[in-house]
């Protein structure tokens, strides 16, 4: 057999332990805040029947589905997102109490170009939370309430989640006498004002065919100025009182009153008349979390109302709600603001072998600590005391414990302080204690 060179699949990654301790920090926060929302765990299969997928998406995602080689590559695909297989789980269980509330945190795949500066792969994880089963736009608030509380807790301080509705934008289309398509195509075209500015959308409307006043009217919509209020007023203006802008409106207002209701700072949530959401499926409120200061990382939370996209699997339609928060994104963007914790270990203590002889004091001195709650490694040879040392020094493990002789005899342990150096001998009693004295910083 000759040599096979190891390598990887662009846009996918390994992740060292470095790496895995940072994200597994990251998801352990979030999960904290899902369930203090109420939100309980869901997992589905990485794969799902190809015709469950396609045609949920809509535009160039359609293109970026991985079908797998199994039957002609037409019988299976493996998952683009979370909600469409949260869609048909939804229909294949109809005891679920409703409202359901899950929150789901697990790998998708996207034939996609990587871009590793904006945290984007091939295969990533998403962690979706979803509420199934009500039509209250309240519903939709607590999603953007728990985006914003999700935030706050990984640290992450100058962001602000945008708020629009899909009725606003199709009342857009219908007030230029659009049809179906081509008001599609007015919001996927809306929907990369942050890529390519306002002048790029314009070009992009201009190059389509659309007509001056079809471009003039999508230009000064995503010019609108002002509080969320303001625009608001000023968007029903342009559309001359349309119903459905105005029902959208209403419903973008009651979701506002509910987010100042809970507290929320106003400067971390706001309408923008421009936010198109990029999928087919969203039929209501729609919302996406930005750094306003690094606009290159894109959103890092996103979702909507999707109340039809159930009813294509079960018998009849079923009101939904929920939002992506793209981890890797967020990983992207903390890294960039110097946030995450340190990654290197989650090691506190590496007890040393100081011999052989001492070898049953060094795994009962291991085994003392990991009762007491403390991650501890054992090292396997007697070497060298300087050559331990730099092992756990490499590793970053912040405390080193040797038991030899002497120590042994007394009942004792030394305990080196890795990051000054200093070296303390303590009763076996007090060693647990010292040991999270020395390591409390990391919390």
């Amino acid at each position: 057999m000759g040599e096979i060179r190891p390598r990887l699949f662009k846009g996918t990654r390994d992740f060292l332990p470095e790496m895995m301790i940072r994200k597994q920090y990251m998801i352990d926060r979030l999960r904290v805040v899902f369930e203090r929302y109420g939100f309980e765990p869901l997992e589905t299969p990485a794969m799902e029947h190809y015709d469950i997928l396609v045609g949920k998406y809509g535009g160039e995602s359609e293109k970026l589905i991985y079908p797998l080689a199994y039957k002609g590559g037409k019988t299976l695909a493996l998952r683009y997102d979370l909600t469409v297989p949260l869609a048909r789980l939804v229909a294949m269980h109809p005891e679920l109490p409703m409202p359901f509330k899950r929150y789901q945190i697990q790998p998708v795949w996207r034939a996609d170009s990587p871009q590793l500066r904006q945290g984007r792969f091939r295969e990533f994880v998403q962690c979706d939370v979803d509420t199934v089963g009500t039509a209250s736009v309240l519903a939709d608030a607590e999603i953007i309430g728990m985006m914003d509380a999700c935030l706050v807790e990984l640290g992450v301080e100058r962001f602000v989640n945008r708020i629009n509705n899909r009725k606003i934008l199709f009342a857009i289309a219908s007030h230029l006498s659009l049809g179906e398509e081509e008001g599609a195509a007015i919001i996927r075209a809306m929907d990369k004002r942050d890529k390519v500015g306002v002048e790029g959308v314009e070009k992009e409307l201009s190059e389509q065919g659309f007509d001056k006043k079809v471009v003039d009217t999508i230009t000064g919509i995503m010019e609108i100025s002002g509080n969320s209020r303001e625009k608001l007023e000023r968007l029903l203006d342009i559309l001359e009182g349309d119903e459905a802008a105005r029902e959208g409106a209403e419903e973008v207002k009651t979701i506002l009153e509910a987010l100042a209701g809970g507290g929320i700072d106003e400067a971390r949530y706001a309408f923008d008349p421009a936010l198109a959401g990029g999928l087919d499926y969203y039929t209501g409120p729609i919302f996406e979390a930005v750094l306003p200061d690094q606009p290159h990382i894109g959103s890092l939370c996103g979702g909507g109302r999707y109340d039809r996209l159930i009813g294509r699997y079960a018998k009849r339609d079923i009101p939904a709600t929920g939002t992506t928060i793209g981890l890797d994104r967020i990983i992207a963007a903390m890294e960039q603001l110097n946030l995450l914790p340190d990654g290197r270990t989650k090691v506190d203590a590496l007890v040393c072998l100081f011999d052989q002889a001492s070898m049953q004091a060094t795994q009962s001195t291991a085994a003392l600590l990991r009762d007491a709650g403390l991650n501890v490694d054992a090292y396997f040879e007697p070497a060298k005391l300087k050559k331990q040392f730099s092992y756990a020094d490499r590793r970053g493990i912040p405390v080193v414990i040797v038991v030899g002789p002497d120590e042994a005899a007394e009942n004792k342990a030394t305990v080196k302080d890795m990051k000054t150096g200093e070296q303390q001998t303590v009763p076996r009693e007090l060693l647990a204690e010292r040991v999270r004295e020395l390591t409390s910083h990391r919390g």
